[in-house]
Protein backbone atom coordinates (compact mmCIF):
# COMPACT_ATOMS: atom_id res chain seq x y z
CA UNK A 1 0.00 0.00 0.00
CA UNK A 2 1.28 3.45 -0.81
CA UNK A 3 1.23 6.28 1.69
CA UNK A 4 0.01 9.70 0.68
CA UNK A 5 1.73 12.69 2.17
CA UNK A 6 -0.73 15.42 3.12
CA UNK A 7 0.58 18.95 3.19
CA UNK A 8 -1.32 21.93 4.46
CA UNK A 9 -1.33 24.97 2.26
CA UNK A 10 -1.31 28.45 3.77
CA UNK A 11 -5.09 28.68 3.30
CA UNK A 12 -5.63 25.29 5.00
CA UNK A 13 -3.65 26.44 8.06
CA UNK A 14 -6.12 29.30 8.57
CA UNK A 15 -9.23 27.12 8.41
CA UNK A 16 -11.12 26.05 11.53
CA UNK A 17 -13.02 22.89 12.25
CA UNK A 18 -16.69 23.52 11.66
CA UNK A 19 -20.00 22.08 12.78
CA UNK A 20 -23.10 22.67 10.65
CA UNK A 21 -21.36 25.50 8.81
CA UNK A 22 -20.03 27.48 11.80
CA UNK A 23 -16.40 27.54 12.99
CA UNK A 24 -15.57 25.56 16.13
CA UNK A 25 -12.46 26.48 18.16
CA UNK A 26 -11.38 24.82 21.41
CA UNK A 27 -8.95 26.05 24.04
CA UNK A 28 -8.69 23.54 26.93
CA UNK A 29 -12.22 23.32 28.42
CA UNK A 30 -13.66 26.30 26.52
CA UNK A 31 -15.18 25.96 23.05
CA UNK A 32 -16.16 28.89 20.84
CA UNK A 33 -18.76 28.30 18.15
CA UNK A 34 -19.62 30.81 15.44
CA UNK A 35 -18.03 33.61 13.46
CA UNK A 36 -16.52 36.46 15.45
CA UNK A 37 -17.58 38.92 12.74
CA UNK A 38 -21.27 37.99 13.23
CA UNK A 39 -23.44 39.69 15.85
CA UNK A 40 -23.29 36.72 18.25
CA UNK A 41 -20.97 33.83 19.09
CA UNK A 42 -21.44 30.91 21.47
CA UNK A 43 -19.03 30.12 24.30
CA UNK A 44 -19.28 26.65 25.85
CA UNK A 45 -17.45 25.76 29.04
CA UNK A 46 -17.01 22.11 29.94
CA UNK A 47 -17.80 21.95 33.66
CA UNK A 48 -17.57 18.19 34.26
CA UNK A 49 -16.29 15.14 32.40
CA UNK A 50 -16.95 11.42 32.72
CA UNK A 51 -14.53 8.62 31.82
CA UNK A 52 -15.71 6.45 28.94
CA UNK A 53 -13.00 3.90 28.34
CA UNK A 54 -9.81 5.94 28.10
CA UNK A 55 -11.59 9.15 27.05
CA UNK A 56 -12.86 12.05 29.12
CA UNK A 57 -16.32 12.89 27.76
CA UNK A 58 -18.11 16.15 28.60
CA UNK A 59 -21.01 15.44 30.96
CA UNK A 60 -21.90 19.00 32.00
CA UNK A 61 -21.54 21.97 29.62
CA UNK A 62 -22.45 25.60 30.34
CA UNK A 63 -23.49 27.51 27.18
CA UNK A 64 -23.45 31.29 26.69
CA UNK A 65 -24.70 33.29 23.71
CA UNK A 66 -22.54 36.40 23.63
CA UNK A 67 -22.60 39.60 21.61
CA UNK A 68 -19.35 40.16 19.72
CA UNK A 69 -19.46 43.94 20.29
CA UNK A 70 -16.02 44.77 21.70
CA UNK A 71 -17.42 47.82 23.53
CA UNK A 72 -19.38 45.58 25.92
CA UNK A 73 -17.76 44.04 28.97
CA UNK A 74 -18.06 40.22 29.13
CA UNK A 75 -20.93 40.30 31.64
CA UNK A 76 -22.98 42.69 29.47
CA UNK A 77 -22.19 40.66 26.35
CA UNK A 78 -23.98 37.53 27.63
CA UNK A 79 -27.47 37.41 26.09
CA UNK A 80 -28.57 33.85 26.97
CA UNK A 81 -27.17 30.98 28.98
CA UNK A 82 -28.12 27.41 29.78
CA UNK A 83 -26.57 24.14 30.85
CA UNK A 84 -26.68 20.79 29.05
CA UNK A 85 -25.62 17.27 30.01
CA UNK A 86 -23.37 16.58 27.03
CA UNK A 87 -21.42 18.18 24.22
CA UNK A 88 -23.84 17.06 21.49
CA UNK A 89 -26.79 18.65 23.32
CA UNK A 90 -24.74 21.80 23.88
CA UNK A 91 -23.80 22.04 20.19
CA UNK A 92 -27.42 21.41 19.20
CA UNK A 93 -28.75 24.36 21.27
CA UNK A 94 -25.77 26.52 20.24
CA UNK A 95 -26.56 25.93 16.57
CA UNK A 96 -30.24 26.77 17.13
CA UNK A 97 -29.32 30.03 18.88
CA UNK A 98 -26.92 31.09 16.13
CA UNK A 99 -29.31 30.31 13.28
CA UNK A 100 -32.17 32.15 15.01
CA UNK A 101 -29.94 35.16 15.69
CA UNK A 102 -29.24 35.11 11.97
Amino acid sequence: MSEKKIEKTDSAKNEFFSYKGFPLVRNKDTIYYGNMYDKYVIMMQIQETTKVGNLDVASKVKIYQMATDEKLNPVQAVVKSTEKSGLYEALDIAHAWLTRAG
